[in-house]
Formats: structure tokens, C-alpha cells, sequence
């Protein structure tokens, strides 16, 4: 349901890119898994590795799932679009993973 003002609404969204210097937010879906029914949220540094950012962010969370398995990991997508993120060696930044960006992975 749409919403609007009666008045002109001059506040500054909190959570806009400016606030988090060299960090960003950044949200995970993992599509088809009845646990996560959304997204989660994280707080990363744009600077870390796309590597660091699913060992040390994504399994913990996913961990959760007592059937999650890392390895099964599989068919990365940034927002709508098919994403490859290599290897895993270049930054969140590098590869145009920005704030609030949404990432969804599914599993073998």
C-alpha cells in the first residue's frame, strides 16, 4: 500500500551509503529455502574479498539451516542478473557488489 505525505518530508534516510564510510550493507537471499523466508542484512567493508564475505558472513548465517552445506553453494545472482564472482580474490567493490546490493545464491 502506497503512502503519502501531507507535507514535504526533508529527513535523510539513515541508512544511506554516506553513514558507513567504507563499509556497506549488503543483503543475502537464499532462494528456495523455507528458513529464509527474506533477505538478511550485513555490514561489510567494500574493500574485503568476495571470498572473506561468504566464509566469514554468509555460512555462519546459512549455518542456522542444520542441512546447509558450503559447499552446495551455487548459481549467484546480484539482484536479477546471473553473477560470477570468479574466484572470489577480488573486493565486494571491484565487483560492482555496491551498498544495499542484493545478492541470492541457491544450493545443490
Amino acid at each position: 500500500m502506497t503512502v503519502k505525505a501531507l507535507y514535504d518530508y526533508k529527513y535523510p534516510a539513515s541508512d544511506r551509503a554516506e553513514i558507513f564510510g567504507t563499509d556497506q550493507l549488503l543483503y543475502v537471499h537464499w532462494l528456495g529455502n523455507p528458513l529464509f523466508c527474506s533477505a538478511a542484512c550485513f555490514r561489510a567493508p567494500q574493500a574485503m574479498s568476495f571470498a572473506d564475505f561468504v566464509a566469514e558472513m554468509v555460512h555462519p548465517w546459512a549455518a542456522s539451516d542444520p542441512d546447509f552445506d558450503p559447499a552446495s553453494i551455487s548459481g549467484w545472482q546480484l539482484f536479477d542478473e546471473v553473477f560470477d564472482p570468479g574466484d572470489g580474490s577480488k573486493s565486494l567493490k571491484d565487483l560492482g557488489v555496491g551498498h544495499k546490493a542484493l545478492l541470492k545464491f541457491t544450493t545443490d
